[in-house]
């Protein structure tokens, strides 16, 4: 099967995978968001500053925490650097070609990467370094670190480039998947040494920053059911660690936490899931595809509480911090609970447009970033 056709293949599947999983009992119902009952707020998020920094689209955009600076991307190719402490623009530059993923940076290069592979780079003063096209699709956030760009491609190849200029210093490639998720998978970088992240098939893994090595290969759950659809178990969302306590899911199969230095799995419990874990240091939560949320204890999987307060409201990815777990959802509302009971404590709309990317904790902050462009800092109380 040649490269174009095995593409029209995939995206007619994952065409069949969203339908599957919107309407699959063939009711309109089933996907019917819960409302929003009345809640007295307990927690609240005090907002400090806003600013604008333009629409990610449809596509999954974080906010990079570097130094005193917000560093954020647009889907149209706007790339702004934002004072961590009064949200005022440090500077703003464009890039010629509309962006994918973005961006990564360690507080002296940025790096963001367009729809047509192409990476570019970016001085702390927000001039263009270079770029350099990798001739595939990128919906995965680089890393930024040690003095390499990593990037990962949508086939499954790891990239290390020169921070200085872009030149290619390894690669490392994983074997094609039959059928795999059209998301970003997302790198965990620890210590400017390694990346954690998660692979196709339901296994997660370590890699070397400095030559693309692999350290270590887990399986966290393996394919099962009859079709290409019902077999797809990709780990893709950035796997989350606390202490030496690493945590993955993958959908259609599994969560779990093991030992980061090592991989070796501590305990599983089925799950499914597209929108990762966060950890706090007793429990581990994740929401699952239906967003109904739940906790389990690190150290063994004990089940500790779930919620189906916002069953089908297609919640983000959530933070950890603190007594309490906060997560977006397609609404634009941002929602809090206790992390010991899973009580739902507090509420409040961040936006009207969907909040997907977990909420960032740093120096007192909470930055949240919605699909719509709005990027806010609040303080917690």
């Amino acid at each position: 099967m040649n490269h174009q056709k095995k593409r029209l293949v995939t995206a007619l599947l994952i065409g069949s995978l969203a339908f599957t999983l919107i309407g699959c009992s063939g009711s309109a119902r089933v996907r019917k968001p819960a409302e929003l009952t009345p809640v007295t707020n307990q927690f609240e998020m005090l907002p400090v500053w806003t600013t604008n920094i333009g629409s990610s689209e449809t596509f999954n955009f974080h906010p990079a925490v570097a130094g005193d600076g917000v560093y954020t991307a647009s889907h149209s190719g706007t790339v702004t650097k934002v004072d961590l402490a009064t949200g005022k623009k440090v500077w703003e530059a464009s890039v010629p070609e509309r962006l994918g993923i973005g961006p990564g940076t360690d507080g002296n290069i940025t790096v963001v990467i367009g729809i047509k592979g192409t990476v570019y780079a970016l001085n702390d003063t927000g001039k263009p370094l270079w770029n350099v096209n990798i001739a595939s699709e990128v919906l995965s956030e680089p890393v930024v670190a040690g003095g390499v760009v990593v990037i990962r491609t949508l086939d499954n190849r790891f990239l290390g480039l020169d921070t200085k200029t872009g030149a290619r210093k390894w690669i490392y490639q994983r074997p094609q998947a039959a059928l795999s998720l059209r998301v970003g998978y997302g790198m965990l970088p620890l210590n400017n040494e390694v990346v954690v992240t998660g692979f196709s098939g339901g296994r997660f893994g370590m890699i070397a920053i400095a030559n693309g090595g692999l350290i270590w290969e887990t399986p966290i759950s393996f394919p099962k059911g009859f079709s290409e659809i019902e077999r797809l178990n990709d780990v893709t969302s950035k796997p989350s660690l606390e202490g030496d306590t690493v945590c993955a899911v993958s959908y259609q199969g599994r969560i779990g936490c093991g030992q980061v230095r090592t991989g070796n799995l501590i305990w599983y419990k089925d799950f499914s899931s597209y929108t990762g874990t966060s950890q706090s240091a007793e429990l581990v939560f994740s929401a699952n595809e239906k967003s109904e949320i739940s906790a389990f204890a690190t150290k063994d999987g004990t089940p500790v509480w779930e919620s189906t307060k916002l069953t089908f409201r297609d919640v983000g990815e959530s933070l950890a911090i603190g007594r309490v777990v906060l997560m977006g959802d397609a609404e634009g509302y941002v929602h809090t609970f206790t992390q010991a009971k899973g009580d739902y404590i507090s509420r409040f709309r961040h936006d009207s447009s969907p909040i997907s990317a977990a909420p960032v904790a740093v120096g007192g902050l909470i930055l949240i970033q919605s699909q719509g462009g709005k990027l806010a800092a609040y303080s917690p109380k």
